[in-house]
């Protein structure tokens, strides 16, 4: 068991269970969570944004993620996540 508030790093991986991983990102203002593309063939994962806010693109579908919104990113799935804020954005 790990907790997301312990993640010092951009992006940290939790724990990995099989099909799905937990993870946790924190992404400053400008940041992104890396290239459009960023497949992960092994694994689905879930975003739930913390805290902040987030533009997200997720197959090709962009919208806006804010605090409470989650989503869910298939095996394989090309995504990409953006904060375009002044603030930091928290992510598990």
């Amino acid at each position: 068991m790990k907790n997301v508030r312990d993640n010092a790093r951009s992006f940290s991986v939790l724990e990995n269970g099989g099909d799905i991983q937990t993870a946790a990102m924190t992404l400053e203002p400008g940041e992104a969570s890396g290239p459009y593309g960023n497949e992960h063939a092994e694994s689905a994962q879930v975003l739930f944004v913390y805290d902040g806010e987030l533009e997200a693109d997720v197959d090709g579908k962009k919208f806006t993620m804010r605090a409470g919104d989650s989503v869910v990113v298939g095996k394989g799935v090309a995504h990409r996540f953006l904060n375009r804020t002044q603030r930091r954005a928290v992510t598990f």
